[in-house]
């Protein structure tokens, strides 16, 4: 699809972002301009969500939100990228919001993370439809600064064309959706953490990920997770719970992606409070 159809149809659908200003690789600037009234939200949303990622949130997370200085003011992404890049060899490049597939896992297959330019308005603090600057930036940069998940997500971007012809599109989302999304982490010896942006982005679904007792945890299995279907609209019926970065790095770099791909192409997605 041409930037100038995909345009017309986020145009057509109502989505906020100006992609009628994309480059051919679905960038943008980031203009920094931001009103008063934006870094204020900024601020809120980072002085609330922090209280809860510093007790929640995995140490690679916090590591990384300290290496790059996130809290203040929105982040200029250029100056984000020279830190980040000195780190894991990323950077930051800005987009108008969701963009398609293939020029999405480009970006991960040559270490550039889209981060949507703009911020969502104070009445959206709890809760927004589209991915935003504070889910993308808060939730997905300070990650990028572990190198192992930083490895994962390029190998990602390199594979995921290749699992989506084999017919596994909905199989190669999942995994995306359980890691870097809500994937939770608990180390030999140590209490449960959260890593995945979707809930380092929620006041709520992060609490309740971690810390509720109804909360599904379910040992990380690549093919489990490439199986079990996912919620969009509300609390995950289950956590995947990984033992470190390395093991999922290397379970996506050693597996059978053809075999995984023909052993459950074509069968219902698994029930996520059943696994």
């Amino acid at each position: 699809m041409s930037v100038a159809d995909y345009a017309r149809e986020c145009a057509a659908q109502g989505l906020r972002g100006d992609y009628s200003v994309c480059r051919a690789d679905f960038t943008v600037a980031q203009g920094y301009d931001y009103s008063a009234d934006e870094q204020a939200v900024w601020r809120t949303l980072c002085d609330r969500q922090t209280k809860l990622t510093r007790k929640l949130a995995h140490h690679s997370y916090l590591d990384g939100v300290a290496a790059l200085g996130l809290l203040d003011r929105i982040p200029d992404f250029d100056a984000v990228s020279e830190k980040l890049c000195k780190l894991t060899g990323w950077e930051i490049v800005a987009v108008p919001g969701l963009i398609p597939a293939a020029p999405f896992f480009d970006h991960l297959a040559n270490r550039r993370f889209p981060v949507t330019n703009w911020l969502r308005t104070r009445d959206e603090l709890d809760y927004i439809v589209e991915p935003d600057m504070f889910h993308d930036f808060f939730g997905h940069v300070p990650i990028l600064t572990q190198p192992v998940f930083a490895d994962f997500m390029q190998m990602y971007g390199q594979k995921a064309e290749d699992v989506i012809a084999l017919g596994g599109d909905e199989m190669v989302t999942r995994l995306y959706w359980y890691t870097a999304e809500y994937g939770l982490m608990q180390e030999a010896g140590q209490p449960l953490k959260a890593f995945g942006a979707g809930l380092m982005s929620s006041f709520t679904e992060l609490q309740f990920a971690v810390e509720d007792k109804d909360a599904h945890h379910v040992p990380f299995d690549l093919e489990t997770v490439m199986r079990t279907g996912y919620e969009i609209d509300k609390f995950q019926r289950a956590y995947f719970v990984l033992p470190s970065f390395d093991v999922l790095r290397d379970a996506f770099q050693t597996a059978d992606m053809a075999g995984i791909v023909g052993r459950n192409r074509g069968k219902p997605a698994l029930d996520p409070a059943a696994v």
